[in-house]
């Protein structure tokens, strides 16, 4: 339900403004229908983590009753957590969306891509993406980064062009005044679009929280197998963890935010119910990708380097 607040009011005439919730809500919902309206041919990116998930409710609401007027795509890098894959499907089949699927496993198969010594694919995955987007021609690529996670993503507009090479250049962004903005890109080039970029970590679950959004259960605390490598607890799996020297033991935890398991860190957590997350997100100092992803760490300027070769 949306809430409105008068204030200033004098004489039953006055400002009012929306709660500040249903006002995120509304920016997403007008920058899906604007996308709708400026391009022809959208995909959102879903790989069933909770901003893809937010996103994809917030796209159902834009377009109702009607349908969804895109589809969707995942990279997937194939050491994705096994439940959220899962949720992943059961959330296509229950919408009756399409699904378009880019292996990073295919690419290292045929020899385009080339497994690294850490075993981690998340930096593989711009090289299957750039390959979706050009061969299905997608001009605008919906994705969940939001500018509280990560000083590069903080640069980012909400329509951000990306070039012939799918390359990101902070020099060509363009200024988004009074909520207007512009599509306009040449052939070749393709504009990525970031509904959730004003919201914050705490934002996003509440509003999970009001509009009861089902998530998959690894984002709540649950007894799981991890190990200690770098200061984080990591999941073991066919990735090559965990290495000589490193225990494997049963935890309680739970995960901020989801992607390879290579590279994803859970935290120690009693929080089994929302109201128990809410409370530990707003207590919390660090951001869900400062505390939890290696990939990020791999350098000072390491999340700006992947996003100006193509990776969201």
């Amino acid at each position: 339900m949306t809430t409105v607040t008068a204030i200033n009011a004098d004489e039953g005439a006055g400002l009012y403004a929306l709660a500040h919730l249903d006002a995120l809500e509304s920016e997403a919902v007008h920058i899906f229908r604007e996308v709708a309206g400026e391009f022809e041919r959208p995909v959102i990116l879903f790989s069933g983590g909770k901003d893809s998930i937010v996103m994809l409710h917030l796209a159902l609401k834009a377009f109702a009753p009607a349908a969804v007027p895109f589809s969707l795509l995942h990279v997937d890098t194939g050491h994705n957590f096994p439940e959220v894959i899962a949720y992943r499907d059961a959330t296509v089949a229950r919408h009756g969306l399409r699904l378009h699927v880019a292996s990073v496993q295919e690419f290292i198969d045929d020899g385009r891509l080339r497994e690294r010594p850490d075993g981690t694919r998340n930096p593989l995955q711009t090289v299957p993406l750039l390959d979706a987007i050009e061969k299905n021609r997608f001009d605008a690529v919906f994705g969940g980064g939001r500018r509280d996670e990560e000083k590069a993503r903080a640069k980012e507009r909400v329509f951000s062009l990306r070039d012939e090479f799918g390359g990101w250049d902070p020099r060509r962004q363009r200024p988004e005044l009074w909520q207007l903005y512009n599509g306009r890109h040449s052939p070749g080039e393709h504009v990525r679009v970031f509904p959730l970029s004003n919201w914050t970590e705490l934002d996003v679950w509440q509003y999970i929280a009001r509009e009861k959004i089902d998530l998959p259960q690894i984002y709540y605390a649950h007894e799981r197998e991890v190990f200690r490598r770098a200061g984080m607890w990591l999941a073991p799996g066919e990735w090559g963890g965990p290495k000589d020297g490193e225990t494997v033991e049963r935890r309680m935890v739970r995960y901020r935010t989801v992607g390879d398991m290579s590279c994803t860190g859970a935290v120690e957590s009693d929080a089994v119910a929302i109201e128990q997350v809410i409370d530990e997100i707003a207590a919390s100092r660090l951001t869900e990708r400062g505390a939890t992803r290696a990939d990020d760490k791999l350098s000072e300027a390491a999340m700006e380097d992947r996003k100006r070769e193509g990776y969201f």
